[in-house]
């Protein structure tokens, strides 16, 4: 493995575990009032369209990142929706 892409790993790994923190304090406590509704909704449109350019590159660490984070940010947007 290359150091560009070690420091690919390393970025997708960070910027996607990230979200977990968050996505467990939504799910265990059923409150995301305090989240806001347009960043999630501008974050998985921009998510979504990172994943697209990924698989266009067919780069393995763009897609693994922006297709976990999607679900992730897919979730807390649910979350937020159903839990008003």
């Amino acid at each position: 493995m290359t150091l560009t892409e070690t420091i690919g790993y390393l970025a997708a790994v960070l910027t996607t575990a990230a979200y977990i923190p968050q996505f467990l304090k939504v799910w265990k406590t059923r409150s995301a009032k305090d989240i806001s509704l347009r960043m999630y909704l501008m974050m998985c449109s921009g998510v979504f369209l990172w994943l697209v350019f990924g698989v266009r590159l067919r780069s393995l660490p763009i897609i693994l990142a922006n297709g976990i984070t999607f679900i992730l940010t897919v979730a807390i947007l649910g979350m937020k929706i159903r839990h008003k």
